[in-house]
């Protein structure tokens, strides 16, 4: 069990359990408009459009919201904020602490500061910099907001549903998101993302899969440093991160969804390629052993 109890509480945290979102009003949608006017012809100018901006690797949400009244106002309304996720909430603001101070200490290392990320607790979904999420997509990091979004029920499906049970599981799955705010802040998702405008689908998901597969990486480097620091680990810790990291290798998922495997499609890697990763980065605590882009064996 991570020892977590009476130890600081990040103050990055943002609370929006209760809200629930709903999209106003988006204005006039040009897209019946057109259709009236010119008919099918319009229908093809749209197409050549769409897949123009799409070509030359501009953004399709605002061409989006003007053809179909998208892109209204959120608003927001107070709803009754989940019973019983109070004792996760905590965990989660001491772990986001403890990745707050390891990743301070790393980045003065290399004489870098390091711009801490904020967490959203929310609940069914939200909206962000990266479009409006429901909780079935699972924790993720957005990097416009440079902000982490966790719905709390997400931690009862690891351990239910997943069977990633412990402590150290969701402790994992926070480590990781905020390994992806290290790889914003680095360049990496730029570059990563530059890349993949220039590739097939398949060779975009291998990159995405060295994405994925870093971040499993400075997780492990998290957790090592943060056992020196604060001596947060006790046994058995590990071998909850690890089934965790399996629980949620793209092979376990595709098994568990469809029956089979299909490798191409991964987007996150297998369940061994995440344990080793997170492995890599615990057994150095150092993040020059995370390079999985310079990896020929992921």
């Amino acid at each position: 069990m991570v020892e977590w109890r009476n130890r600081r509480r990040s103050g990055n945290i943002e609370d929006r359990r209760g809200q629930r979102f709903s999209r106003g009003g988006g204005g006039l949608a040009l897209l019946p408009l057109i259709f009236r006017i010119f008919g099918f012809r319009g229908l093809v100018f749209v197409v050549l459009i769409v897949g123009g901006v799409w070509l030359f690797g501009g953004d399709l949400q605002p061409v989006l919201n003007l053809l179909t009244g998208g892109g209204g106002q959120t608003v927001a309304s107070q709803g009754e904020v989940p019973p019983g996720q109070e004792e996760e909430a905590e965990f989660s603001a001491v772990i986001l602490a403890d990745t707050e101070d390891v990743w301070n200490q790393v980045f003065l290392e290399q004489g870098m500061d390091y711009p801490e990320p904020a967490l959203v607790l929310f609940s069914d979904a939200v909206p962000s910099g990266c479009g409006f999420a429901s909780a079935a997509v699972g924790p993720f990091y957005c990097p416009p907001d440079r902000k982490i979004f966790i719905d709390l029920t997400f931690f009862d499906e690891l351990s239910g549903q997943l069977g990633a049970s412990g402590d150290f599981a969701p402790a994992y799955v926070i480590a990781h998101e905020v390994g992806h705010h290290v790889q914003n802040v680095t360049g990496v998702l730029d570059r990563a993302n530059a890349m993949k405008q220039r590739l097939s689908q398949t060779e975009a998901n291998t990159v995405q899969v060295r994405v994925e597969l870093q971040a499993d990486c400075y997780a492990g480097v998290w957790a090592a440093r943060a056992d020196r620091m604060k001596g947060i680990l006790e046994q058995g810790d590990i071998q909850e991160g690890l089934r965790a990291a399996a629980a949620v290798g793209d092979d376990t998922l595709q098994r568990r969804a469809q029956g089979r495997v299909t490798p191409d499609s991964f987007t996150h890697g297998s369940a061994e390629q995440r344990q080793r990763w997170f492995m890599a980065g615990y057994d150095s605590g150092a993040m020059d052993s995370c390079d999985t882009f310079a990896a020929e064996r992921l």
